[in-house]
């Protein structure tokens, strides 16, 4: 192999591995968006549980105390 094929691979390598970087970063961004989006539907599923529980205790509280009288 001569120098000016060794150079010509390490530059189309160069450019082959910027490109893959470049696939790489967009791969990342759409993992962490993703990882966003799973965490507010987490929150709003916490969220509107912890208000049924709340819902819930209140109900039977009042249940409890109908039930006495």
């Amino acid at each position: 192999m001569t120098d000016a094929q060794v150079e010509e691979i390490k530059r189309h390598f160069g450019i082959v591995a910027e490109a893959l970087r470049g696939e790489i970063c967009q791969i990342a961004e759409g993992y962490s968006g993703i990882r966003h989006g799973s965490q507010a539907i987490r929150d709003q599923f916490r969220d509107e549980f912890k208000e049924m529980r709340a819902l819930m205790r209140l109900s039977f509280s009042q249940l409890e105390t109908t039930s006495r009288y």
